[in-house]
């Protein structure tokens, strides 16, 4: 089995001024067939996912699945513990009433689904990331105030440092720069 080894770049990155500009370069970067690209701007630009290729997760399958696990789990518990383990003749009414497991079936559901979506956008955004190579652009900073950013990652099946660079270039941005690990 060949050993994989890191590239020694994490990719090429582009600058530009505009969302207009970074919206074009988007659907230019897609449609040259790079699949793996991220764009990095200071305000959401509409129509900047879909033009990169945005796709959905699938958050909310674990939520779901999750939340019912929880109402499931909290059922099942209530009705243990008066039925089977413990049970008692509280005001007339049978072991298995139900309707009094209700709040709490619902609460763990809750519980369930709200501590997966957490680990879950967690886990899927790969978070935290207190380093990311970006952060080694010098001009990066940037795309938290006035500049627009787009990376093709040397990870992509279709990236060539040279031809990645030249189509960049071919882009018109301000400035295209190799990102070091």
């Amino acid at each position: 089995m060949p050993s994989r080894t890191r590239p020694d770049i994490y990719g090429i990155t582009a600058e530009f001024d505009s969302a207009e500009a970074v919206l074009e370069a988007a659907h230019q970067v897609r449609a040259a067939g790079y699949r793996r690209a991220e764009a990095y701007t200071p305000f959401a630009v509409q129509g900047l996912p879909e033009a990169l290729g945005f796709h959905r997760t699938g958050l909310p399958v674990i939520v779901l699945t999750f939340g019912i696990f929880g109402a499931i789990a909290g059922f099942f518990m209530l009705w243990f513990a008066n039925v089977v383990s413990y049970p008692w003749n509280i005001g007339g009414r049978p072991p298995n009433s139900w309707p009094a497991f209700v709040p709490i079936t619902f609460e763990l559901g809750v519980l369930g689904a709200g501590v997966s979506a957490l680990v879950g956008m967690l886990a899927l955004n790969r978070l935290p990331m207190p380093y990311h190579p970006l952060f080694n652009v010098e001009r990066f900073e940037l795309a938290s105030q006035n500049r627009f950013f787009i990376c093709i990652e040397s990870a992509d099946a279709q990236f060539n440092r040279d031809a990645t660079r030249a189509f960049l270039e071919s882009l018109r941005p301000l400035a295209v720069t190799e990102v070091p690990w």
